[in-house]
């Protein structure tokens, strides 16, 4: 089985008979994947806020969280990703590291004391932007496979044609950008100052791209070199809309418990472009130059530049989260959340994705996931811990494929602003083929991310 670098799996690009890219159940289960990444108090304790609430990262977990607030609040997260992807391949081994920074979530909840009636004694509103996935990413692969797959020179008017089919080298590089961006609007009410409901909508907007570039190196029996390079891309934005809807109970003044319902998201329209359409039987832009003829092939020359453009539509899982919270009075607190995501309803429309909507159905699993989370109060400064765990939605997955997540945090509160800080380290591993359909081993990854993030919260 082939895993994605975050839990999806790599195959051919759906209608084509060779490509690099991903396919559509691919980017499908890319477009599902959630980085659970909001304010640094959040991050720092493993985002299991379910039943605690007050963070506006909250909302897309538990709406009911926004009447936690005692007074309206403004925050804004800065966040600083290092990310390191090591390769292997044929026994080669190249490690990639990056850098990126964003402005990873801003938001604002309004806080109303009601005199109106004294069971719905109080009623928040809130609104909050964040970073749901950051596409963010680059890795190279190379080493030999003992399999040529560029094997002759589509100039060569010899008959037959001159044979390259001696492999040497195989180069990959593979790049992706953009990201999954989500604007949530919550409103919440408390009753009896026990029940919390809330109910959140969630607009989403998505912008992906992926670059990769394939170099093949063959050589014929004669000693004559044949070098070959593919380029693909893939251009993919989309709106789509979500909902969630929960409550929080407090059972005591120090324990709470959680329960919230997450909609899927129905992507409405996902506009697709590029490049990976047959030109001259090349998927992809294509040159290939040998040593013994000066002049190069290239599918391109002339503007010969052929785009396939699709729309389709895609509608990912639906979540269930349980949580509960422990609160130790001033001096700290333990939450804990479960969730599981329903992997398996996921489906493509719009155009035959029947294959892939089986492949859902019949290979994927739906997903355990745990948070946890603590915090320690000295005053007006407090430390942070969390962990998190998500299995992944593939049924062959082995243990290291599994998302796991440990963070530590601090913040300090001022009066009238709080600082936060936190520093996570994620590690999970995936395979990708760059030769799906012919007998080539994948590539295994290893991906490690160190993401530290500061928040600022300011007093309305």
């Amino acid at each position: 089985m082939k895993k994605l670098i975050v839990a999806a799996i790599f195959i051919a690009m759906g209608n084509t008979s060779f490509s690099q890219s991903l396919g559509y159940q691919d980017l499908a289960l890319l477009f599902s994947q959630n980085q659970q990444q909001g304010t640094a108090r959040f991050n720092a304790m493993g985002g299991a806020f379910g039943a605690l609430g007050g963070d506006l990262s909250a909302i897309s977990i538990n709406p009911a969280g926004l009447s936690i607030f005692n007074k309206s609040i403004f925050s804004g997260t800065l966040n600083s990703r290092r990310t390191d992807i090591s390769s292997v391949y044929y026994g080669n081994g190249i490690t990639t590291q990056e850098e990126f920074i964003n402005l990873s979530q801003g938001g604002a909840v309004l806080v109303f004391d009601s005199s109106y009636t004294s069971d719905w004694n109080k009623f928040a509103l809130g609104f909050n932007y964040r970073i749901t996935n950051d596409f963010d990413a680059n890795w190279l692969a190379s080493g030999n496979s003992g399999v040529a797959t560029f094997t002759e020179f589509p100039l060569d008017n010899g008959n037959p044609p001159n044979q390259y089919d001696v492999a040497e080298n195989q180069f990959f590089n593979n790049r992706y950008n953009g990201e999954l961006s989500e604007l949530s609007v919550g409103l919440s009410a408390v009753h009896q100052n026990k029940f919390y409901l809330g109910l959140g909508l969630n607009f989403v907007d998505l912008n992906f791209v992926q670059q990769s570039a394939l170099t093949e190196q063959n050589r014929d029996s004669n000693g004559n070199t044949l070098d070959a390079d593919l380029y693909q891309e893939n251009y993919t934005t989309g709106v789509g809309f979500g909902a969630n809807l929960g409550f929080i109970y407090k059972a005591h003044k120090n324990f709470r418990f959680g329960f919230s319902y997450q909609t899927p998201t129905w992507f409405s329209e996902i506009i697709e472009e590029s490049n990976i359409v047959n030109n001259d039987g090349y998927f992809g832009d294509t040159q290939i130059a040998v040593s013994n003829d000066n002049t190069i092939y290239d599918n391109t020359f002339g503007g010969n530049l052929p785009v396939q453009n699709l729309l389709y539509r895609l509608r990912t899982p639906g979540q269930i989260t349980a949580s509960a919270a422990l609160i130790i009075g001033k001096f700290g607190l333990i939450s804990v959340d479960y969730s599981n995501r329903y992997f398996r309803n996921m489906r493509l429309t719009n155009d035959n994705f029947a294959a892939e909507n089986q492949f859902f159905q019949n290979e994927l699993q739906n997903t355990n996931n745990l948070n946890v989370g603590a915090e320690l109060r000295f005053d007006r400064f407090s430390i942070r811990g969390g962990y998190r765990y998500a299995e992944s939605p593939d049924k062959l997955a082995i243990e290291s494929d599994h998302f796991k997540s440990y963070s530590i945090g601090a913040g300090y509160n001022f009066g009238t602003f709080k600082l936060d800080f936190s520093y996570s380290d994620s590690n999970q591993t995936s395979v990708y083929n760059f030769y799906p359909g012919f007998n080539v081993n994948a590539a295994d990854l290893s991906i490690d991310n160190k993401i530290f993030t500061g928040t600022v919260t300011i007093n309305l």
